[in-house]
């Protein structure tokens, strides 16, 4: 049995939603314990929440990114329940907040998305929960955003292979430019 989600304006997505070290100036001393990375300006204590679940758990998670020409087909799963539940919340209330044109301003948050914020209604989007995972399709005709949904899932592919990592080296590189 599969579930589907179509979103291609925020009131759709909106519906499916709800379901110690200090940081050096010098990219050191990163907090993988109480993660505060993953809070924002305008973030749920749900939705850091369900960031930590998958941070913590990213060698659990597989996932394979089909670029399209238009966009992205991404399927991501885990064995465990409670990743997975992590994983489609984090998912569905991302799509919800970007057809919203809510930034969360999560500190370690890819500038990627702005794009997406920016330019939420050239975005659709459908999301799909079936036996082979979470299955995302996202396309747009705007030829600037499909590049960022093709960046954006590499840089979310990065985080499943190698976790907070592949953060915190993408925002030493990006602080050093």
């Amino acid at each position: 049995m599969a579930l589907t989600f179509f979103f291609s304006s925020a009131a759709g997505a909106q519906m499916m939603h709800g379901h110690g070290h200090s940081h050096g100036a010098d990219g050191t001393g990163h907090d993988e314990v109480t993660m505060p990375g993953l809070r924002g300006l305008d973030a749920t204590e749900q939705e850091s929440l369900d960031m930590e679940v998958l941070f913590r758990n990213f060698k659990g998670i597989t996932r394979t990114v089909e670029n399209l020409p238009n966009g992205i087909r991404t399927v991501t799963v885990s064995d465990d329940p409670d990743v997975m539940d992590a994983l489609i919340n984090h998912t569905v209330g991302m799509i919800d907040r970007v057809g919203q044109k809510r930034d969360p301003k999560v500190f370690i948050q890819s500038p990627t998305l702005d794009i997406f914020f920016a330019r939420a209604e050239s975005i659709r989007s459908e999301v799909e929960v079936t036996d082979e995972g979470l299955v995302v399709v996202q396309t747009s005709e705007d030829p600037e955003v499909v590049a960022a949904l093709h960046i954006h899932a590499a840089e979310v592919s990065d985080m499943v292979n190698r976790g907070m990592h592949a953060v915190h080296e993408r925002m030493m590189q990006r602080n050093s430019n």
